[in-house]
């Protein structure tokens, strides 16, 4: 009959970050336990609040199913002498496994022959398993930062005050420094703060509720999210959609309620951004906004607790809200005295990295490229993209993005409103950080991508001109998300551009900063650039379709992931697969192929001349068509030579022994490996 498991961790608040990883890793821990002790189960859920880690595993054995255990031990040459008498490697071993030399066996493995020992292991009592297997895993769970208390020789996130472990509504036996574990559960720390027995699962949860502690974070989370929704409402608008604040949120309390407050009009008048990014980082507040996205005058923030007069509550909420947006308003008020274009001498006083320089310096270089991609790009935007890239760091002296560093560049976009400057500079102020994280909001106007590209680079190259490259365990300063962001630009933009060319000119900026190699940085860069490129459009397509178009060049990034779309679809064809047998036995062949013009005179065979005629009537019209970056049109082009090479290979032996002939015939299959790879390498697709 199967039983459940129930685990519960009590500590002090354990940070709203760590819970939703305890959760998983507790699972992860749990699954390879029971793996390993042969047990099997139907269901494991986990749940968790910021003061307990709850575990269930549903539809475990009553007992560990017996098994038969094969050990092996040392190899047969070295377990026994020249006259086959057993060594003290044999000896020992069967020592160790509780036999005689005489019950040990040979079997073959693919490394040779050695000696085994097969035994009969009597399953153990399921309870009797769990009292090993607990402690491993409370003992286990990794955290960010742990702590220890008092003199205990034990760590967790926060000091553990109770565990619950029942099996079958038994107790299972342990200890986590002096914490012994029972049956008894606690409520919430200020409305129910009182010990309460738990029977099993299900009477876990009831007690819990009753004791006001909801243990299900996805109910917790559905709460919140109602609540806030319907609170918005009230105000005539709606809630600002804020995910990641919800999710913290949800780990932050036990008994969500929800609370409704406002914000003083007077406050109205600095940047919107800045008045969310404070409620949101230093308050926890959700916003609200009308349908135009304008902020409103309100804010929701939700207690642990349900307040007796909830009056109280919000006049708390508003007065520490005044305070923290009063700074605010002090900042904003201040930054307006001094025009942000006065602002960029300062820069020249930060340092942006020790061996690179300062902030200044940055700025020189990558405006610069900024106007050589407007150079190449869009000539029309290139004294935009320069002044903007001029002011788009000034914000960073000034008072309002020292306060709060999560709004640079919106800041700089409000203050270049404010002194005038161009609405597209200004609005490439903002831009030029984005994308912020994997799959976000990318610049819309040119301006912005060209000035977004130029700093990326720069902060790139720069990097790696010095040896500040990522490792796989460290990524400082976010080189591959800076990497990734570029990648994403250039293919939404479309734009055709030469990246060696690009990074080339990034590193003549760079020259005096060098510390490396420039064709070693050079040739690092493009392979840092390849890495990314490949996982980013891997994603939505084939690795071998990706890994075949890159292989025939990835230094126009647009141009590559046109031909990967094009080949992706290509392969859909019905004699995808024999195509790509018959190309792959032409890339086989030339290998590196012959540099020779082809010469009619030396064909031997019809086949020859029919392959030849139908090559120069194909190369004409696809080699347009690629021009064009036509390449699925292209690609249905070069697949109607199919049938002459395969005549051609059922005709004549490629490596004939006159030299001059096979010197021929390989300059013919050369000119066809060469049509093709333009677009993909063929020897790299899966048949």
């Amino acid at each position: 009959m199967s039983k459940e498991l129930m685990l519960e961790i009590g500590a002090e608040e354990i940070p709203a970050g760590f819970v939703p990883k305890a959760l998983a890793s507790i699972e992860a821990i749990i699954r390879k336990e029971l793996e390993a002790a042969r047990l099997s189960y139907d269901q494991i859920i986990t749940m968790g609040t910021p003061r307990r880690l709850t575990l269930f595993v549903k539809g475990l054995p009553s007992v560990q199913p017996d098994a038969e255990i094969t050990a092996t031990g040392p190899s047969k040459k070295a377990a026994y002498d020249a006259e086959g008498r057993p060594t003290k490697a044999a000896e020992g071993f069967a020592r160790g496994q509780g036999v005689e030399v005489s019950a040990l066996q040979v079997i073959s493995t693919d490394k040779g022959d050695y000696l085994a020992v097969t035994k009969q292991e009597t399953g153990r009592p399921t309870h009797e398993l769990l009292t090993e297997i607990l402690p491993r895993l409370v003992s286990g769970i990794p955290f960010k930062k742990s702590m220890r208390w008092a003199d205990l020789d034990i760590r967790f996130a926060r000091p553990v005050h109770w565990i619950v472990a029942l099996f079958d509504g038994s107790v299972v036996p342990f200890s986590f420094g002096p914490i012994q574990s029972g049956n008894r559960s606690c409520g919430h720390r200020f409305m129910a703060n009182t010990a309460f027995p738990v029977r099993d699962f299900t009477h876990y949860l009831e007690e819990c509720e009753r004791h006001f502690v909801i243990v299900d974070q996805e109910r917790r989370k559905e709460t919140i999210r109602k609540e806030t929704h319907r609170l918005a409402k009230t105000t005539g608008g709606h809630l600002l959609p804020d995910e990641s604040l919800l999710d913290e949120v949800t780990y932050l309390v036990e008994y969500p309620s929800a609370i409704i407050g406002t914000i003083p009009a007077e406050f109205l008048v600095v940047p919107k951004e800045v008045l969310i990014t404070s409620m949101r980082s230093h308050q926890r507040y959700f916003s609200v906004v009308d349908e135009n996205g304008k902020l409103l005058p309100y804010f929701i923030t939700i207690p642990n607790t349900l307040a007796e007069d909830p009056s109280v509550v919000v006049k708390g909420n508003e007065r520490v809200l005044r305070a923290r947006l009063s700074d605010a308003r002090f900042f904003f008020d201040e930054d307006h005295k001094t025009t942000l274009e006065s602002r960029v001498e300062s820069l020249k006083s930060v340092v942006y990295q020790q061996k690179l320089g300062t902030s200044y310096e940055k700025m020189e270089r990558f405006r610069a490229l900024a106007e050589l991609l407007a150079d190449q790009l869009n000539p029309a935007v290139k004294q935009q993209a320069g002044r903007a890239a001029f002011l788009c760091k000034a914000d960073l002296v000034s008072g309002m993005v020292c306060e709060f560093p999560e709004v640079q560049g919106i800041m700089g976009r409000e203050y270049a409103l404010h002194d005038g400057e161009d609405a597209a500079v200004a609005a490439a102020i903002a831009e030029h950080y984005l994308p912020t994280q994997a799959g976000g909001d990318l610049p819309a106007s040119d301006i912005g991508a060209f000035v977004s590209l130029a700093d990326k680079l720069d902060t790139l190259c720069g990097c790696f001109s010095v040896g500040l490259i990522p490792t796989g365990a460290a990524d400082p300063y976010a080189l591959r998300r800076a990497t990734i962001g570029m990648i994403s630009i250039i293919l939404d933009k479309g734009y055709n551009l030469s990246l060696a060319s690009l990074i080339s000119s990034a590193l003549d900026l760079l020259a005096t900063k060098l510390s490396r190699p420039r064709e070693e940085v050079q040739a690092d860069v493009l392979e840092f650039f390849r890495g990314r490129f490949i996982n980013l459009l891997g994603n939505g397509h084939p690795a071998d379709v990706v890994e075949a178009a890159v292989a025939a060049g990835f230094d126009n990034l647009a141009d590559c992931a046109e031909r990967i779309r094009a080949l992706n679809t290509f392969r859909q064809r019905d004699d995808f697969q024999q195509l790509t047998v018959a190309f792959k036995r032409v890339c086989n062949i030339v290998k590196d192929g012959v540099d020779a013009p082809v010469v009619p005179a030396l064909f031997q065979d019809e086949a020859e001349h029919t392959l030849y005629r139908v090559l120069q009537e194909t190369k004409t019209a696809a080699q347009e068509k690629i021009e064009h970056h036509q390449y699925l049109e292209a690609l249905s082009d070069i697949a109607g030579l199919k049938w002459a090479v395969d005549a051609f290979f059922d005709a004549v032996m490629v490596m004939a022994e006159d030299q001059a002939v096979r010197h021929n015939r390989l300059a013919l299959l050369t000119t066809i490996n060469r049509l093709f790879s333009r677009i993909a390498d063929f020897g790299k697709l899966a048949v």
